[in-house]
């Protein structure tokens, strides 16, 4: 019998040539209109990387440099994984949004949920080691 869960990729993106470093969000067009980071839902067939790059290409409109996965991370209220990656954007980059999303925003992280704020502060101390954790 196999049981199927939910399975996405996100990129973290920081600008850090502010204060306090800041975490690329995208607001939401759908569902609770959130804010949250780019990526989404596997599809048949694809790999977590391959995910993230097309989701990141669809929602921002430009291609990311994926760095290394960070953490993988189970969310109970969802049943669902969620793989983090740290990523960058090229300096020439210009962000076009989906029609998914209405906005976007570099935004500090005391002002993140906790738990984007975890999963943030999980990608910024990597140190080789993938982090696992459970919500």
């Amino acid at each position: 019998m196999f049981i199927l869960i939910g399975i996405s990729s996100h990129a973290v993106i920081i600008k850090q040539d502010t204060a306090e470093p800041c975490v690329l969000l995208l607001k939401a067009n759908y569902g609770e209109y959130s804010w949250g980071l780019p990526g989404g839902a596997l599809e048949p067939g694809e790999t977590i990387r391959q995910a993230l790059l097309r989701e990141c290409q669809e929602e921002l409109g430009v291609l990311v440099q994926v760095k290394c996965l960070t953490g993988v991370y189970y969310h109970q209220a969802y049943d669902s994984q969620a793989f983090i990656f740290l990523c960058e954007l090229d300096d020439s980059h210009n962000i076009c949004l989906s029609e998914e999303h209405s906005e976007y925003q570099y935004t500090p992280l005391s002002r993140l949920s906790k738990v984007q704020k975890q999963r943030v502060e999980d990608c910024l101390s990597y140190d080789g080691v993938v982090v696992s954790r459970k919500f």
